[in-house]
């Protein structure tokens, strides 16, 4: 299991400070997805978690030990990615494509063994694209590879998954499919970061809720807590109808608020 520890972390892309202060405690057997507004700085935030970004200030901890004393391939066992955009240069098969996932845990000229064989296998399962296992990732469309790319960070079996925008390009039942594998993830005991901007699927399936706006942390708990229509409003601009209380929460952005 792992545990992320965000301590007054900022961080600066060129001029413009992308991140103030910002401070949460990420741990294990919870779905927690990231929500904002474009330019919020959620994206940073979790580029920042896996030091892909400089903090200029604050700290990263991985469970106890801050994130710069880390080697990449111990935080690549520990956390696995799934950047947002699923670009791909080679003419990989997807079985092929999903077993890179096993690289952190092989050493240099070894050959994949039958674990991680097992491990390729369940993780295209588990991301629904047995069937495209022959098939060239580059040929995929836009939807297949980005459950390919799903895969591959599956494969890794790392206890920590952080996923960027992991619904785009899907249809509404595979966008189902993601958030349902995501939630359970989390609740078998994995610490599942995912930065998202459907907010009826962060109401159903997010155990908690970072809500980021201009660099800053704005709210932080439940749905129920998080998505509320005066927040909406504040943060995002808009009006809405809101029902997260019952057994199939959702949010309705109505129009742009008018002051």
């Amino acid at each position: 299991m792992v545990t992320i520890a965000i301590e007054n972390l900022r961080v600066r892309l060129g001029r413009r400070e992308v991140l103030r202060g910002l401070s949460a405690m990420l741990r294990p057997g919870a779905l927690v997805g990231v929500i904002g507004p474009n330019g919020a700085g959620k994206s940073t935030l979790v580029r920042a978690i896996l030091g892909l970004v400089p903090a200029a200030g604050g700290t990263v901890s991985v469970d106890g030990a801050p994130l710069t004393t880390l080697q990449p391939r111990d935080l690549a066992r520990r956390i696995a990615y799934l950047p947002q955009g699923q670009t791909l240069h080679w003419p990989l098969t997807v079985e092929r494509l999903v077993a890179l996932g096993r690289l952190p845990h092989l050493g240099p000229m070894s050959r994949i063994s039958a674990a991680d064989e097992a491990a390729v296998q369940d993780a295209m399962a588990r991301a629904d694209v047995t069937d495209l296992a022959g098939r060239v990732a580059t040929e995929l469309s836009g939807g297949e590879r980005a459950r390919a790319m799903l895969a591959r960070a599956l494969a890794g079996g790392a206890p920590a998954l952080v996923v960027d925008e992991p619904l785009a390009s899907l249809d509404p039942g595979h966008q189902i499919d993601v958030m349902a594998l995501l939630a359970r993830e989390a609740h078998e005991g994995k610490l599942v970061v995912a930065v998202l901007h459907d907010l009826t699927m962060a109401a159903r399936y997010c155990d908690r809720l970072l809500l980021v706006h201009g660099g800053e942390l704005v709210a932080d708990g439940t749905p129920q807590e998080v998505l509320t229509a005066e927040r909406l409003r504040s943060v995002y601009g808009v009006t809405s109808h809101v029902d997260t209380a019952g057994p199939l929460p959702f949010v309705v952005p109505l129009e742009r608020a008018r002051d």
